[in-house]
């Protein structure tokens, strides 16, 4: 695995670890408490999102993050064909 993989799977299970526990923190929370650049948490945050872990809610800048509210998946959009 690439040392970015390794990142954003680590970050990916301590996230879990701690909404597990704990069930909410704000994006910023994570961040600093777990030492993450913000590509990493943000990558991280995608990958809980996307396999219906979490749910995220938009706060200003942060985002509040809960654990297990989030029904299902988000089916990602199908590209844009463009004409040339």
């Amino acid at each position: 695995m690439m040392p970015l993989q390794e990142n954003i799977q680590t970050a990916v299970t301590r996230i879990t670890d701690y909404l597990s526990q704990h069930q909410t923190a704000s994006s910023w929370q994570l961040k600093v408490m777990f030492r993450l650049s913000a590509s990493v948490l943000y990558l991280a945050l995608g990958v809980l999102y996307s396999q219906g872990k979490i749910s995220l809610e938009a706060d200003g800048i942060n985002y509040h993050v809960t654990w297990g509210q989030n029904p299902a998946s988000v089916q990602p959009a199908t590209p844009i064909e463009e004409n040339m």
